[in-house]
């Protein structure tokens, strides 16, 4: 559904799972860090409302959104978290070098998600202007980093019911 049509940060809070047995790694773009940064305090904020324990959330910066995947695999493969919320926020230049960060950085979570066994959550914010990256880390349409989460949450509950 599109962003202008759904809020980012409303949601049925009886239909997310109690996260307090749950273990995140956050892994946060540095680039844009005036969007990622709320997108960041929005997932954390929402994982604790859920019952996350501060000790269960672990974060890790890396420079850019490009870098979202290694930064996720790099968590699957030394921690035990049970999910990865990567989040990054790329803004339309005059170049095709959006083009090619958003399309590198959507593949690498894509196939980390189809090979792995640990969920990575997309969480990489693109847009034509900053003034829409703001509106999606806050502002008008909510915070995609509470969406994030609650995905996150959910992606656990969902690998734990199978098991």
């Amino acid at each position: 559904m599109a962003t202008a049509y759904h809020n980012l940060s409303e949601y049925d809070f009886n239909s997310v799972p109690d996260a307090s047995n749950m273990k995140f790694g956050i892994v946060v773009s540095e680039w844009n860090y005036n969007i990622t940064g709320a997108l960041l305090q929005g997932a954390v904020a929402t994982l604790k409302k859920h019952g996350a324990k501060e000790e269960n959330i672990r974060i890790k910066t890396v420079p850019g959104s490009f870098e979202l995947t290694f930064g996720s695999n790099q968590f699957i493969s030394h921690t035990d978290v049970d999910a990865v919320i990567a989040l990054g926020c790329v803004v339309r230049g005059d170049t095709p070098h959006f083009d090619y960060v958003c399309m590198g950085a959507t593949q690498g979570i894509a196939q980390l998600n189809a090979k792995g066994d640990v969920p990575v959550i997309y969480g990489l914010i693109t847009t034509n202007t900053m003034e829409q990256a703001e509106e999606r880390a806050g502002g008008r349409l909510g915070n995609k980093g509470d969406e994030c989460a609650i995905c996150a949450i959910k992606m656990i509950d969902f690998v734990w019911s199978l098991k």
